[in-house]
């Protein structure tokens, strides 16, 4: 079921169940829907689990030109104080999870809890920033189809795309429907990133670090990284798993978060009033 909040832009999202807020940003080129198997657990589980659209995304607003992660930041401010929601525990996945490492530098108050998943801390490389703006370019001449094509046994392991045709399916429908420009736009704004290395150990909430076993795109070796800098942190390695292990192993990546969530003291006033 989705909701639309309009402020700046319109932003498609999904709002279910009821508890303590679980808050998901997706990453790229995805939408709200690579949480339905978290969406569908947690809101079962006693959690009120929002799932939004980033903006270029899936049902939400298309802006060209250039991104940066402070605006995905704000919009996700701005559509937690539309359903009065003070802290969450906020979890994202790959671009995804550098938003919410941006979020939890512009508003560490909001956040409860951090789930990082398949996602990395430092700052775009020079011949990364050359390749993020060449991809957008090309994605704008191109469309989005041959990418999508192209990178999808890197998305999800071999052994998915073998095993969970369904899922192989998903992603890729996932990627071909993004708007080209909206996936250029978070490419510019990407590579400009800033470096998070030095707020890692100033992140003073319980931390959930998550990487699939097999993923090339942030490797084992970037999630431990974010473990060992992040105090209070705990890392999960997800076998038989690439870029999306809660697509691709949502029994064990679920498993893994509720008891992270499940050990962390109950919020005295998760929501605030609505007005």
């Amino acid at each position: 079921m989705g909701s639309v909040f309009h402020r700046e832009i319109t932003v498609g999202y999904e709002d279910e169940g009821s508890g303590e807020p679980l808050v998901l940003v997706h990453g790229h080129p995805f939408n709200r829907s690579m949480w339905r198997p978290q969406t569908e657990y947690f809101s079962r589980a006693g959690r009120r689990v929002i799932a939004p659209d980033l903006r270029g995304y899936g049902d939400s607003t298309v802006t060209p030109g250039a991104t940066p992660l402070a605006t995905f930041a704000r919009d996700l401010v701005d559509l937690l104080d539309h359903l009065g929601i003070e802290r969450c525990t906020l979890g994202g996945l790959s671009m995804g999870g550098q938003i919410v490492m941006e979020c939890y530098r512009l508003f560490p108050e909001r956040i409860s809890a951090l789930l990082l998943a398949d996602t990395f801390a430092a700052a775009e490389t020079p011949d990364g920033k050359t390749a993020r703006y060449d991809m957008a370019e090309r994605l704008l001449r191109e469309g989005m189809s041959g990418y999508a094509h192209e990178v999808l046994d890197k998305m999800v392991s071999p052994d998915t795309i073998a095993a969970r045709p369904d899922v192989a399916a998903h992603v890729l429908e996932m990627m071909t429907t993004t708007p080209p420009e909206g996936a250029a736009a978070a490419l510019r704004g990407r590579a400009e990133r800033p470096d998070y290395t030095e707020l890692l150990p100033r992140i003073t909430v319980p931390t959930l670090v998550v990487v699939g076993s097999e993923d090339t795109y942030t490797p084992v070796s970037d999630a431990r990284h974010l473990n060992e800098h992040i105090p209070d942190s705990r890392l999960t390695i997800i076998e038989q798993a690439a870029h999306m292990p809660n697509l691709e192993q949502p029994h064990t990546f679920n498993a893994a978060l509720h008891e992270f969530l499940n050990s962390q003291p109950k919020a005295a006033a998760a929501a605030a009033p609505q007005s």
